[in-house]
């Protein structure tokens, strides 16, 4: 029979767990609970790892960790210092005795891996400091402490735009630490704060929810506030652990929490460390490239499949103010739904810098459903990196990243429908086999083949490899889109025509043929051979109903372009709501576009695979960016509202 266990910060780890004799702890619950079994955890504080020791059996005798209802629960990977001791100038010192940290000493441990980039010899460590909540900046040595000033902008890596970071103020905090034997030593500039005065935290716990077996399944975390923790950096080629994550499990619900202040990741979805461990940065023998794709096989062997990993939720949370990523996973991720979630802040610290950012960054995200969340203020929205099969993007508003959202080395299907890219970089595809319907592209869009790396394909809804390739370009679907002009150097910091710069509308496809047919006809004037009269043949694309205003230029293959003269759209938050405002040209009618499903979207050629629903039946697009529900027969205006029409409008869209 399920039981429901009660934890209080007034209660006992001796008790019984009964709502009148509570237990102190929640891993005191964690250590008792099993499948059909609650946890309700009541008001207040609690700095502890909860390392969940069971898991559910099935999802419907799964267990439950949730906040009692109406009361707020902190789970925090910190601990609180006191006793510092002014040196001046807003500098204060304290002394840490090493064994708060116990085995783990985030400020002893570098932020390192692979793909992190240092463009100095200065490293940075997994250690924070945070002054009533709010999260420090690490130098390098004491006199930088004392030096420490505000700052209103950085340069962005991967754009080279100056950008504003997240809280200037933030900017003047800083800390150095110096580890020793015994005790840790902190310095600190508090600015005109008394840290003795005020609530100063470190963090001294890599994770916060997390267990530490693998296959504890169907487990949900719902309702609290989970924050501060040493988390380290997650390259797809290491173990991945986050503030909060399953650890290489099954049917995982995490939602309704607010996440925040993760040193690198927030909530993990991915790999563990048996499938290789950052080999290319302690080895050096082999690309990270070549590791990770090893590391899809070792995977297999080890029972990476449906039945066992992924088919995680994660809705309606918060997450915020994390360093390198919201979401983060490599193979953990699959089959998995991702949607009502608020993400914003996520790598704008610029603290530390790698190829592994991004609001949400998956590896291998086969059947990941990325739908309707609001992504803002980070340094790049989503990031979808190899092997992105069966995936859906839909609904989703994007607004003030870096950029927005990142295909790389993947060759479908994939399907991105009514999403709303509202930053001056909207979308980058190093990758093929997409699908981009009824999307609003308000920035830029580059375009780049990648010859140098094979990557796999799946059989379609399966782990089990098919085989793999380079990836070439094209072999995209681009119906009823509207696309925005503007200037291509306000997004990157340069201009320039080559193929592989950025562009407003779909003009980086010009040369590609516009039909199978062309392409098969290209193939074959290379006259006799086999895999070698395939090389640099550009893919077909298929575009039509595709509107471009301001300034967007066409595909000069599609069919039938609406292009228009003038037009402006902006992205405005208002409080918790956010609108899309338009002024559109009145020729913006002239283009309407009907019900479409997968069977409107010619297969992808690798994977000769459909656009489909997880369960293989065709996709269906019926449901705008709004919530509006589209019906057979009946003509929508491009792009994700389907009542958007030409003139002034304001449409709320969050």
């Amino acid at each position: 029979m399920a039981s429901v266990l009660h934890v209080a910060t007034t209660g006992s780890d001796d008790a019984d767990g009964s709502a009148e004799r509570p237990f102190r702890t929640i891993n005191r619950a964690a250590a008792l609970a099993q499948a059909g079994d609650t946890v309700v955890v009541h008001a207040g504080e609690y700095r502890e790892w909860v390392k969940p020791r069971h898991g559910g059996l099935s999802d419907t005798r799964r267990i439950t960790y949730r906040a009692a209802d109406g009361e707020r629960v902190v789970i925090k990977g910190s601990e609180r210092v006191t006793g510092w001791e002014s040196e001046g100038g807003g500098v204060w010192t304290a002394v840490v005795p090493n064994s708060l940290f116990g085995d783990f000493n985030p400020f002893a441990v570098e932020i390192g891996g692979d793909w992190i980039v240092y463009r100095t010899d200065e490293r940075k460590h997994l250690g924070d400091v945070y002054l009533d909540g709010l999260s420090f900046y690490e130098v390098g040595s004491r006199d930088a402490v004392a030096a420490a000033r505000t700052r209103t902008e950085v340069v962005d890596d991967w754009t080279a735009v100056p950008v504003p970071v997240a809280n200037v103020a933030q900017t003047g905090y800083v800390w150095y630490a110096e580890v020793g034997v015994a005790a840790t030593t902190i310095w600190a500039n508090f600015q005109d704060a008394d840290p003795n005065a005020s609530l100063v935290e470190i963090n001294v716990r890599r994770s916060v929810f997390y267990p530490e077996d693998h296959h504890l399944d169907y487990i949900t975390v719902r309702g609290f506030e989970l924050c501060q923790a040493a988390s380290p950096w997650t390259p797809p080629t290491a173990d991945q652990p986050g503030l909060i994550g399953p650890n290489w499990a099954k049917g995982w619900v995490i939602e309704d929490n607010d996440i925040h202040d993760a040193k690198c990741s927030a909530i993990s979805i991915g790999k563990e460390a048996s499938t290789g461990h950052n080999y290319a940065a302690t080895r050096g023998d082999k690309p990270g490239y070549q590791y990770q794709l090893e590391s899809v096989f070792i995977a297999r062997q080890l029972g990476w499949d449906k039945e066992h990993i992924g088919s995680h939720v994660i809705r309606r949370n918060t997450i915020h103010d994390c360093g390198q990523n919201g979401i983060v996973g490599h193979l953990g991720c699959v089959f998995s739904t991702i949607e009502d979630n608020h993400i914003y802040n996520i790598a704008t610290k610029y603290e530390f810098y790698g190829y592994e950012i991004g609001g949400i960054k998956l590896h291998a995200a086969i059947d990941v459903v990325i739908r309707h969340n609001h992504i803002h203020d980070c340094t790049l929205g989503t990031w979808l990196d190899w092997q992105t099969q069966g995936t859906r993007i839909s609904r989703n508003v994007y607004h003030h990243n870096s950029r927005d959202l990142f295909v790389e080395v993947s060759h479908g299907p994939y399907l991105a429908d009514h999403n709303l890219f509202g930053s001056k970089a909207s979308f980058e595809s190093f990758s093929q086999g997409g699908a981009f319907v009824n999307n609003l592209f308000a920035g830029t869009v580059r375009l780049e083949a990648v010859p140098d790396r094979a990557t796999p394909y799946h059989r379609p809804h399966s782990t089990q490899v098919a085989g793999y390739a380079v990836i070439w370009g094209g072999d995209d679907r681009w119906i009823g889109n509207l696309f925005l002009g503007g200037d291509v150097a306000q997004a990157y910091g340069h201009g320039g025509d080559g193929k592989a710069e950025p562009h407003h509308g779909l003009v980086g496809y010009d040369g590609f043929p516009a039909s199978f047919a062309e392409y098969l006809e290209r193939v074959e004037a290379k006259g006799p051979g086999d895999h070698n009269k395939f090389l640099d043949v550009q893919q077909p694309v298929y575009a039509r109903g595709n509107v471009f205003a301001a300034g967007a230029r066409p595909y000069a293959g599609e069919r039938d372009p609406v292009v228009l003269d003038g037009g402006r759209v902006a992205v405005v938050a208002d409080g918790d709501a956010v609108y899309l405002e338009t002024d559109l040209p009145a020729g913006f009618a002239e283009c309407r576009v009907g019900l479409l499903t997968g069977r409107d979207l010619p297969r992808v050629r690798f994977a000769d695979a459909d656009f489909e629903e997880p369960d293989g039946s065709p996709a269906v697009l019926d449901r705008d960016l709004t919530g509006e529900i589209k019906t057979e027969g009946t003509p929508y205006a491009a792009g994700p509202v389907a009542a958007l029409t030409a003139g002034p409008a304001r449409t709320r869209v969050w």
